[in-house]
């Protein structure tokens, strides 16, 4: 039996589950997690969310089909569900003595996921694990529609940057159509998500943009946010996402990096590419992780420290890898 099937079955034979996802979850951590539970909703199961760091701001137009706990839960379970999670140190360290690794179910597509549960359902060709989700709802006979049908698009769109990277296959668009043919509202959905904005957010965009520099002959773009420049703008971290984008954009750019500083000597880091540039295989020589063209990872040093290593690694993976080659000769 593979472990889509072992899943499916797994939910129809229990009652009770935790489900989770990593911390500070992104538009599919928070929307694989609300579709599952809309899913165990209509099917009559009883469910408890936890996220160490809870709903962000910016999804709280979603309906939540139960409480989103940030604390550990005392509630029983009988299997719990971990989403969109590359690794069990993701989940944050209230959950992990927490959790019966015999009672874990582990569904994720990022590389070198160890599949750390009793059941791993890990395709790091899948779009997201909303993706994976929508496939497990129609292996149990539910339509793709209402508040699940949402939060599934929710995690498909902002996983592929609405629909633009090379992780956005066939599969995923049939099943946006399948979402779209079972009544989502487009309009609003994408009013909810994209306007979204405070000035303070778009004042901290254009100051972090008016500082970004080119490296590495112009094929790798940075910007960096300090703490300080948040604290001038009266913003957190949440309103950087997406800030990487803007040098993803750049013409000639192949890597885009957005270095933000949380705390001191604490700096988060974000990775994206165009084609074949493989920015996991950058964030993972880092310590961090992620897909082909979406990375990213964490530094324990200074921002000066961050941005040499950084560009050294990418810089010698531009210049040594078959990426390189392939840029030579689109050129």
């Amino acid at each position: 039996m593979t472990p889509r099937k072992q899943i499916a079955k797994t939910i129809k034979d229990y009652n009770h589950f935790l489900l989770t996802s990593h911390i500070n979850p992104d538009g599919d951590a928070i929307g694989s997690m609300l579709g599952l539970g809309h899913l165990l909703n209509r099917m009559g199961k009883t469910f408890t969310f936890y996220n160490q760091s809870g709903l962000p701001e910016r999804f709280s137009w979603l309906n939540l089909p139960a409480k989103m706990h940030t604390r550990i839960p005392l509630q029983e379970y009988e299997w719990a569900i971990i989403l969109d999670c590359g690794d069990g140190d993701r989940l944050g360290e209230n959950l992990g003595t927490f959790l019966d690794t015999d009672k874990s179910i582990n569904i994720d597509h990022h590389y070198g996921n160890p599949e750390f549960g009793r059941y791993n359902w890990v395709e790091p060709h899948r779009s997201s694990v909303g993706e994976m989700i929508a496939l497990l709802a129609q292996d149990l006979g539910m339509e793709l529609n209402g508040d699940m049908a949402k939060s599934l698009y929710l995690a498909m769109v902002t996983d592929t940057g609405s629909f633009s990277y090379s992780n956005t296959g066939a599969e995923t668009f049939s099943i946006a159509s399948e979402i779209i043919k079972g009544g989502l509202d487009l309009d609003s959905f994408n009013s909810h998500l994209y306007q979204q904005w405070s000035l303070n957010k778009v004042h901290l965009h254009g100051l972090a943009m008016k500082h970004a520099n080119l490296y590495c002959q112009d094929r790798v773009g940075l910007i960096k946010i300090p703490a300080e420049l948040m604290q001038q703008t009266g913003t957190n971290p949440e309103d950087c996402e997406g800030v990487v984008n803007y040098v993803r954009s750049i013409k000639g750019v192949k890597v885009a990096i957005s270095l933000r500083e949380d705390s001191e000597n604490k700096i988060k880091m974000s990775l994206r590419s165009w084609g074949e540039v493989d920015v996991n295989a950058i964030a993972h020589s880092l310590g961090g992780g992620g897909h082909h063209n979406a990375a990213g990872g964490t530094f324990y040093m200074s921002m000066q420290e961050a941005e040499g290593l950084v560009l050294e690694k990418i810089e010698q993976h531009l210049d040594s890898g078959p990426e390189d080659r392939n840029w030579a000769q689109v050129t």
